[in-house]
């Protein structure tokens, strides 16, 4: 009820918004801009609390459980929750707008946080799985923020919106695993497990962002696309308009770009949730794993405003290939690298982030292409559900991977099926002549 209240209100708003906005370029690129500085804000306080639990979900597992085996239960149900989340958010956003879908969604996953910490105090294996589930709100949330860029976005301008809110989640992203041992001590010192101190921070993060959200995302971007849009007015983008006939050209865009991003994850998920483990098993300390995670991490999003601008210039196809190339280069380094390597395990997870944030922006950037806004957000949606419930899939099964085999074996097939990336675009090329 309370929610159906604030919406009308947030509707009134965006009438009033509308009816001294004139549909005047000049408005809609000041509220493009405003737009991309409030969801920014939000994605640097998102991306702390995205961070925790990549960096430590798998190690409060191993603690509670005393076997590797289910190491990758936490990355599975992080993203299991996460698909479930982005089709809540993607369908919430659908029917009120991004402000509503975000900054609720950002608030659930600070009370998964909150969960983890409480199953940590009690030892509860039952309920740290929970709260992981709910948790994962969150991450759908951070990921799902980079939509908001590009609702009133022209259509080359699209791949560099969402680089630039990607480029602002590294900022707490990379903070968040190198606060390990600090919020591992500040843990201590309140009478918490070590390994909760992470999610004491992702809770603050989650919750601050989406306070920043719902208090600064006004009028709503997504609202406002919509009303330009069926008020058949002139686009943005006058010299590049994108017309109902060459969406319907590019039906398979949507495929396309899903198949992209739900590979990359896959990828990406798999090894990256293993490494941790692996790298406590060849004697490196907490610290250190933290800082690899946190290169990691960096590089899958710091990049993001040279891939934005590679994405809207080279094209969606090339920057795909890139990210298939780039995730077997980094699975085959990953797997030949010594065990005890910083260095080596440094530029291996660098590599996995950089191809990841080619997939992600590339894909994300042919999907939007491929969709209008009258169903954008539920589209959008859906297929972060497909991406996260891939990661799902690449978190729950590395660990088995590893225990029946190797970090290495993991390594090698995430690498080799990163290569099927070439023929799926190869496709998606051959559709558009």
């Amino acid at each position: 009820m309370m929610l159906q209240k604030e919406s009308l209100k947030a509707l009134d708003e965006q009438s009033a918004w509308l009816q001294s906005f004139n549909f005047s370029t000049e408005k809609q690129k000041s509220l493009y801009k405003r737009t991309l500085i409030v969801v920014s804000i939000s994605q640097i306080l998102g991306g702390a609390g995205l961070a925790a639990g990549v960096t430590v979900g798998a190690l409060l597992a191993q603690q509670m459980l005393g076997t590797d085996a289910y190491a990758g239960i936490p990355s599975g149900l992080l993203t299991l929750g996460s698909a479930g989340a982005a089709l809540f958010v993607g369908r919430l956003t659908q029917r009120f707008g991004r402000r509503t879908g975000l900054a609720t969604g950002f608030l659930i996953g600070g009370l998964g946080a909150i969960g983890v910490i409480l199953s940590a105090i009690l030892n509860s294996v039952i309920l740290l799985f929970l709260s992981l589930l709910v948790y994962g709100a969150g991450s759908a949330t951070n990921l799902q923020a980079r939509y908001a860029g590009t609702d009133l976005a022209n259509s080359k301008q699209r791949a560099t919106a969402i680089s630039i809110t990607m480029v602002f989640t590294t900022f707490g992203a990379v903070a968040g695993p190198n606060l390990v041992d600090v919020m591992g001590d500040f843990a201590l010192l309140i009478g918490v497990p070590s390994l909760a101190g992470p999610f004491i921070l992702g809770a603050a993060s989650y919750i601050l962002a989406g306070l920043v959200l719902f208090i600064l995302l006004r009028p709503d971007p997504l609202v406002i696309a919509r009303s330009i849009e069926a008020a058949n007015l002139e686009p943005i983008d006058k010299e590049y308009p994108t017309t109902a006939v060459e969406r319907s050209k590019n039906k398979r865009g949507v495929m396309v770009g899903a198949t992209i991003m739900v590979l990359t994850q896959i990828v990406m998920v798999a090894i990256m949730t293993m490494t941790p483990v692996h790298m406590m098993h060849h004697g490196h300390s907490l610290g250190a794993v933290g800082l690899v995670i946190g290169f990691h991490i960096g590089a899958m999003y710091l990049p993001s405003l040279v891939t934005g601008v590679l994405v809207d210039r080279l094209g969606r196809t090339v920057m795909a290939v890139a990210s298939g190339t780039t995730l077997l280069l980094a699975g085959l380094l990953a797997a030949w690298a010594p065990g005890d390597s910083m260095i080596f395990m440094v530029i291996a997870l660098s590599l996995l982030g950089l191809g990841w944030n080619f997939g992600l922006i590339s894909g994300t950037a042919l999907l939007v292409d491929s969709t209008e806004t009258s169903t954008r957000a539920k589209t959008q949606g859906t297929v972060d559900v497909l991406i996260a419930l891939s990661g799902a899939a690449g978190g729950a099964f590395s660990g088995m991977i590893v225990a029946g085999s190797s970090y290495a074996t993991l390594s090698i097939v995430g690498g080799i099926l990163s290569l099927l990336l070439i023929p799926v675009v190869i496709w998606a090329r051959g559709g558009n002549k």
